[in-house]
């Protein structure tokens, strides 16, 4: 906290500082942003040309507004970002719940303390972060937690009966006077609550144990919902939902290349211990694992699947190779698509699935996700790369065996007994024999997933691949499942 400033309303007034409201300051600094150039969301990736507009736009015209999006569509975090346009600190009344101006208090207490001490009133300022307040929606949510409830013990300390302003104590609203009320799953607010809102922000008004209370507040208020929630099942109270100024859809990436950059941003994969490299298109093998599962008829997408797959999966990977290079006493941790198979916990955690999916089961659609993403990859990296040798070695009857925790140089020696793996996977840049062992074994398991899941190969149920025609006895590559019990190789 800076201490040269003013510390009574007198030296406030004499510094030259005037009352400005909250949505006002917010338009300054957001004017002042604007001219400079800013990043205006830091690490909100994917939304410069469709949410962020939105939200300049309301902020420019100082509207409430609500974020209307699925989970995982960073909503919390841009809400709480809004902190970042107001003022570094702001002047209160010392001692105010309700962060009273000192040139236009609020509550009755900042208008006493101003009639009493005049321009000798203390004053003390408050940082931008705490005039952020944010609040989870439930159910069971009350007026007084929202706006205020009679405290007695206040009217008995001070002498007050119950119907004097001084013996309210304040809900989360007042509190956030001068600042940013941020409320999350507005749906799941009951009615009545919803009411007083409405009431408190268009009126001014509100009553408190039967007496009414006059809170002229200053607050933006903003809101998160989903949008089944907000529109469908009338859940909103007409008045409050046409009391908001904007409302602004959030989505889930809509490129490929923007989901890799955010799940590469918010993963934890810099580990202490081990060297970690995870090859790009085992990136984009997790990325496509969540783009693939929002189009899948038998996930439910009215609840979506958050961006939060692809960042737990990716960690979740990165781990089981540690634990693997660990065993090996390898240099080097590099994720291959055993791993991804690993992760599987991390995918149907982050599913919600329809009728035809229960039926077939979380754990089975997880594992066809993978493979779909696998052969899009595939395909996208190496369109057109002859894959014939590989195949027709299945096809006669060759053999491969490579269990999921084998080691790097275990895994290569083994993908070097299939005819022309190794070298496809240089010629197409998946993995040239340069980057070492590791990214060469993660390449070679991609070619082989991906021929899998395009019918060319097949695996037994003991987890390893064949030829299609072959019997279920016939032996290949391990099938990256943990619990298939695959061989060195």
């Amino acid at each position: 906290m800076t201490h040269d400033r003013p510390s009574t309303l007198g030296a406030l007034k004499e510094s030259g500082y005037a009352h400005r409201s909250v949505k006002d300051e917010m338009r300054h600094n957001l004017v002042v942003k604007l001219k400079a150039g800013d990043d205006l969301f830091p690490g909100v990736k994917g939304y410069e040309d469709t949410v962020v507009p939105q939200i300049v736009n309301a902020i420019l015209a100082r509207h409430d507004f609500i974020l209307l999006g699925l989970r995982g569509q960073a909503k919390s975090r841009i809400l709480r970002q809004l902190a970042s346009f107001l003022d570094p600190e702001v002047p209160i009344l010392a001692g105010s719940e309700v962060n009273d101006d000192p040139l236009n208090p609020l509550s009755k207490y900042g208008r006493q303390l101003v009639e009493e001490h005049g321009d000798d009133a203390p004053v003390d300022w408050i940082e931008r972060d705490a005039r952020y307040v944010e609040k989870l929606a439930t159910p069971d949510v009350t007026i007084a937690d929202m706006i205020g409830d009679v405290d007695p013990i206040k009217a008995a300390r001070g002498g007050h009966i119950l119907a004097d302003e001084l013996t309210i104590h304040y809900g989360l609203l007042p509190r956030a006077n001068r600042g940013v009320f941020a409320i999350n799953e507005l749906p799941d607010l009951a009615g009545k609550i919803q009411v007083g809102l409405f009431n408190i922000l268009q009126e001014g008004d509100v009553q408190v144990k039967g007496y009414p209370i006059r809170l002229a507040l200053d607050v933006l208020l903003v809101f998160t919902a989903n949008p089944e929630d907000y529109t469908a099942r009338g859940k909103i109270i007409t008045p409050l939902k046409d009391r908001i100024g904007a409302e602004i859809r959030t989505h889930y990436p809509e490129d490929l290349e923007i989901g890799v950059d955010i799940t590469r941003q918010e993963a934890w994969t810099a580990r202490e211990d081990t060297c970690v490299e995870i090859p790009e298109f085992l990136e984009e093998v997790v990325e496509r694992v969540a783009f693939v599962a929002r189009d899948d008829k038998r996930v439910d997408q009215r609840s979506g699947v958050s961006q939060r797959m692809p960042i737990t999966v990716m960690e979740t990977i990165v781990s089981n190779a540690e634990r693997r290079s660990l065993r090996h006493g390898e240099d080097m941790a590099v994720p291959r698509i055993a791993d991804v198979y690993a992760a599987l916990p991390a995918i149907t955690g982050k599913m919600e699935l329809e009728y035809e999916g229960e039926l077939h089961g979380g754990d089975r659609i997880a594992r066809e996700l993978i493979q779909q993403s696998c052969s899009q990859t595939f395909d996208v990296r190496a369109a057109g790369a002859d894959v014939d040798d590989i195949v027709d070695y299945f096809e006669t009857g060759g053999a491969l065996q490579v269990g999921d925790d084998s080691s790097s140089e275990a895994c290569v020696r083994g993908f070097g007994t299939v005819p022309g793996l190794l070298e496809l996977v240089g010629d197409v840049g998946l993995a040239p024999a340069a980057t070492g062992d590791g990214h060469r074994a993660a390449a070679c398991e991609l070619v082989l997933e991906a021929l899998v899941a395009q019918r060319r190969i097949s695996r037994s149920t003991a987890g390893y691949a064949r030829a299609p025609h072959q019997s279920p006895k016939g032996k290949g590559f391990q099938g990256f499942d943990p619990m298939g019990g695959g061989l060195e190789a």
